[in-house]
């Protein structure tokens, strides 16, 4: 890609951001129109958390397909095919008829939205090749998780209390129109040197992991205790064979050499960690808000704001700290913030009293504002720029799998403790259990985000690019003898 000047890296950095920003949006707005769709659809918990599962499942899935696609055949073309594709989906949503519909639908968006994240990811580490440069910019993209953590309850709440929950799809047209004609224009093509060949088999087997496994844990209350089991057998089946499959071929789907770098192997614990805290807060926030409560969208949305406007503040500061002392204390701030918090709702009731309330949502949006950028950073810095599709691909992925895993544990536990039971009478009590998670989760970024970006961590991650180098050179110069 031929170097930029510093005004068109600037405008790609905003490119794709207004990505990001749709995929976001998409997921914070839909959180407070769930109370909405459950009354017009006639969902049960369980339904809730299908429409939001089945398109991070999607997007899971597919990410890592995406990225190395984009590496393959050019970033900016993959980019522009996320765009039309998730404007499409987010269009199909705004006219499902029933549920059954909408969760189809929104996995149509899963699939655009799989080429957007990674692949503008990509984009950013081939356009700001300064380590210092590109940590601020990776601070910038983490601050536009807090813009739409911010703008998504209150537009979603302000569109769901005016026009219906339909229309909060609507805001993704103009915004991807204006993202597309813009990458059309400014954003230049790039990929790899070396095109990486599909992989079929690895993609089939990733599918029927995240598949199998999320329906087991959503469907754990509600279905028989062998149905169950079945699926769960089925995803350890397929992640066994992923392991056992992926390390003999030459460019598979996963390259499992990234994990013998502990930096790589810890900010993929501390994504999946730190969004399965998110999808679980925001999940069990909305319906105690809207439900218990008795609050409309909007006013739902301006309770939610002191966390996302701690996570719009927090995100700027952490990249500008990645860039100049490293990730760990970025993690060790969003370990302790994140586990005090879950503490606070799971032993203190914090969600009975406004002023503990208030206080349990600032202290989660600030460490959810800290911790994007080590997560990403920590990721794509110590691969290989030719792999960068791929590292940023896994580093999203582990992203989308921990926001599943929260909404279906979470959405599980708390479906077990409501059972027959109204939300207001038992919310409190059957929310308590999800509450200790999303304190487990803090825990976990807090104790494996100090394990491992320590020096001996990040001598792990340069013996393992130095490997990585080293093999992607004697590939190529075996296919030139």
């Amino acid at each position: 890609m031929p170097e930029l000047n510093h005004r068109r890296r600037m405008l790609v950095l905003a490119i794709c951001c207004m990505s990001l920003l749709i995929v976001s949006l998409d997921n914070t707005v839909l959180n407070v129109a769930l109370p909405s769709m459950q009354r017009e659809l006639h969902a049960s918990t369980a339904g809730l958390q299908w429409t939001i599962d089945a398109y991070t499942l999607v997007l899971a899935s597919l990410l890592m397909l995406a990225g190395s696609t984009a590496d393959r055949i050019g970033r900016k073309r993959v980019f522009m095919a996320g765009l039309i594709v998730f404007t499409i989906g987010s269009v199909l949503c705004s006219l499902a008829p029933n549920l059954e519909s909408l969760i189809a639908f929104r996995m149509v968006q899963a699939v655009g939205g799989s080429m957007l994240n990674p692949v503008a990811m990509s984009i950013i580490t081939n356009t700001f090749t300064e380590p210092r440069e590109r940590a601020r910019a990776i601070g910038v993209w983490g601050g536009v998780v807090g813009i739409s953590m911010a703008a998504g309850p209150l537009i979603g709440g302000l569109l769901v209390d005016s026009v219906g929950w339909r229309s909060i799809f609507w805001i993704n047209l103009p915004v991807g129109l204006v993202a597309l004609l813009l990458t059309l224009r400014y954003v230049p093509e790039s990929r790899a040197p070396k095109a990486r060949r599909p992989d079929p088999v690895g993609q089939l087997l990733v599918v029927t992991l995240l598949g199998s496994l999320t329906y087991a844990i959503i469907e754990a209350p509600h279905s028989s205790a062998p149905k169950v089991i079945a699926f769960g057998a089925l995803a350890l089946a397929a992640l066994l064979s992923l392991l056992w499959y992926e390390p003999r071929r030459a460019e598979p789907l996963i390259d499992l050499r990234f994990f013998r770098s502990a930096p790589f192997s810890g900010a993929t614990v501390v994504a999946i960690s730190a969004f399965a805290a998110l999808g679980g807060f925001l999940f069990l926030s909305t319906l105690y808000l809207q439900n218990v409560r008795g609050l409309t969208a909007l006013n739902a949305g301006l309770w939610m704001l002191p966390m996302a406007a701690l996570t719009f503040v927090s995100a700027p500061l952490s990249g500008r700290l990645v860039g100049s002392r490293g990730p760990r204390l970025s993690l060790l701030v969003a370990g302790v913030a994140m586990t005090a918090s879950g503490v606070l709702f799971a032993a203190f009731e914090a969600e009975t009293s406004n002023i503990t309330l208030v206080i349990g949502y600032v202290l989660f949006g600030l460490g959810f504002g800290f911790v994007n950028a080590p997560i990403t950073n920590t990721a794509v810095s110590g691969m290989p720029r030719a792999q960068a599709g791929v590292a940023a691909a896994v580093a999203s992925t582990s992203r989308q799998i921990g926001q599943t895993l929260g909404v279906a544990v979470i959405g599980a536990v708390l479906a077990a403790g409501v059972g027959s039971s109204s939300y207001r009478e038992v919310f409190v009590s059957a929310a308590r259990p999800g509450w200790w998670i999303i304190a487990a989760c803090g825990l976990a970024v807090l104790v494996v985000g100090a394990l491992t970006s320590g020096r001996w961590a990040r001598r792990t991650a340069e013996r393992t690019a130095e490997r990585l180098e080293s093999a992607e050179v004697k590939e190529q110069a075996d296919v030139l003898a």
